[in-house]
């Protein structure tokens, strides 16, 4: 698609994963949002299992969480072209290619090097679309522009920036140690034209007085010819879900605890960007467990979440090798609260059955009379509803208005000879959401499709009588932080006209 450029395009690159260019980038969507600008996010490549639906040529799709909450900032619609290829890791070795929102087969199963040259038209036609509409497009990149051995196969770093002729940032965590050298590193590792792309340097997550870095910013600007523009204090608190929904030993409640939740870490966890409210309920502990010794301090009131999962059966067998599946069943038969998410639903059921190839067949953890089927196709929709009659450790939500989305392959159902054979099933949710009525767990085990659940503020108020700061206040919180960290008028210098 040919288009005439429009938008300002600029782009943020890292040292390394990690370094803050999700966060940065959404700063810098609200940042021109209140300026009155139209802006847009934009990230060629997504690795995550955290994922969104949004809005697509086709009706819905996935993209990147990071790019769903960058667009909410920017006050923009998400939609696909926002991050036009994601890739949703299933093992080690091998990702489900979503592209524009779908899930691409042929693409899945096409080598990685020989995947760049298939895709870059539709990220070409993507970006310059969004070039075409916006005042400003905000373009993330992937892990270092500078990795020498991917350059020639790159589609998300320093082709985009020359394909969109970005002002760049480079920014690193100067918490990890030898920030100076990853950034001149990085600099020198890059082509000459591309090195002239670089128009600042971000330290981020500095603790410390930031006078004793002098004269390193001086020095490294004498050698690159770049500017260090901003020092971001270390903060922990912004409220943005981190990029892959990682939390540790910071998230745990400040003050008194009411309540610990304790989320299982398997290794193809997904989605879990949506559990970062509870990191922002007072009295909330929110920790890992990926050991039985993880769960052995809980108590009556407190709670075990089964999250989502990109591939459901090897998650089950590795939660069964670290004997959580006892542990998880012990701890709701002592009085405690068990939540399962999509993948996590299923794995609370009795079987689950594969005849497809699409997961795998399991046997479930037994905590509700339910049976999962996988199905070819994906389910990807929004969703709103309302809980019916729910009891238990869960009976704060009955008759609770919800709002969430579904990404699942699985498709379940109550287990017809186990109810014939007396048990009990109660659809608190019609086709969402289960309990079970009878037996040691009667109230105390509930699962549900529905992702999002606990990002909707009536929810937390049901269950913690507790709102979490919302999103338009983080956002904001984000944007008021890079305007008083970075240099006078540093921002406003990078809004050059793109082409």
């Amino acid at each position: 698609m040919t288009t005439t450029p429009k938008a300002s395009c600029i782009m943020v690159l890292g040292t390394s994963s990690g370094a803050g260019k999700s966060w940065l980038s959404t700063a810098l969507c609200r940042h021109y949002a209140r300026q009155g600008l139209k802006v847009a996010p934009f990230k060629a490549q997504n690795m995550s299992n955290n994922a969104r639906v949004v809005a697509s040529a086709s009706g819905l799709g996935e993209i990147g969480s990071a790019q769903y909450f960058q667009a909410l900032a920017a006050r923009a619609e998400p939609d696909v072209r926002m991050n036009p290829l994601l890739l949703k890791p299933e093992a080690d070795t091998r990702s489900q290619v979503v592209l524009l929102g779908q899930v691409h087969p042929e693409l899945t199963e096409t080598p990685w090097r020989g995947r760049s040259e298939k895709v870059w038209p539709y990220i070409a036609a993507a970006l310059d679309a969004l070039i075409a509409e916006n005042d400003v497009v905000v373009i993330e990149g992937a892990g270092s522009p500078a990795e020498i051995n991917l350059m020639a196969s790159d589609i998300v770093n320093l082709r985009v920036a020359r394909h969109a002729h970005a002002q760049c940032l480079l920014v690193t965590d100067i918490d990890k140690g030898g920030a100076f050298a990853h950034l001149y590193g990085t600099w020198a590792l890059l082509p000459t034209e591309d090195q002239q792309r670089i128009k600042g340097f971000v330290l981020n997550k500095f603790r410390g007085d930031a006078s004793l870095l002098a004269p390193a910013p001086e020095m490294l600007q004498a050698l690159t010819g770049v500017p260090t523009v901003a020092t971001l204090p270390m903060w922990w608190q912004h409220g943005l879900p981190e990029e892959d929904g990682v939390f540790d030993d910071r998230s745990r409640a400040s003050g008194a605890v009411t309540c610990t939740v304790a989320v299982i870490a398997y290794p193809r966890i997904s989605n879990l960007d949506e559990f970062q409210p509870l990191k922002n309920v007072p009295g909330v502990c929110l920790l890992w467990a990926r050991t039985p010794a993880d769960l052995a301090g809980l108590k009556a009131g407190d709670w075990v979440i089964l999250p989502g999962s990109k591939h459901t059966s090897s998650d089950l067998a590795w939660l069964r090798q670290q004997g959580l599946d006892l542990a998880i069943t012990e701890h709701a038969q002592r009085g405690g609260a068990v939540l399962g998410i999509c993948g996590g639903l299923q794995m609370l059921g009795e079987a689950l059955i594969d005849t497809h190839g699409i997961d795998g067949n399991a046997p479930g953890l037994g905590l509700l009379p339910l049976v999962t089927q996988f199905a070819q196709d994906k389910t990807v929709t929004r969703t709103e509803a309302r809980f019916g009659s729910v009891q238990g450790a869960w009976a704060a939500l009955s008759g609770v208005a919800v709002t969430g989305y579904e990404i699942h392959h699985g498709q379940t159902q109550g287990h017809s000879a186990m109810l014939e054979g007396g048990a009990v099933l109660h659809e608190v949710m019609p086709g969402l959401a289960w309990q079970s009525g009878v037996g040691p767990f009667k109230g105390q085990v509930l699962g549900t499709y529905l992702h999002g659940l606990l990002e909707c503020p009536a929810v937390l108020h049901a269950l913690f009588g507790a709102q979490a700061p919302t999103l338009e206040t983080v956002f904001d919180g984000l944007a008021d932080f890079i305007a008083q960290h970075f240099g006078p008028d540093v921002l406003d210098s990078l809004l050059l006209p793109s082409g």
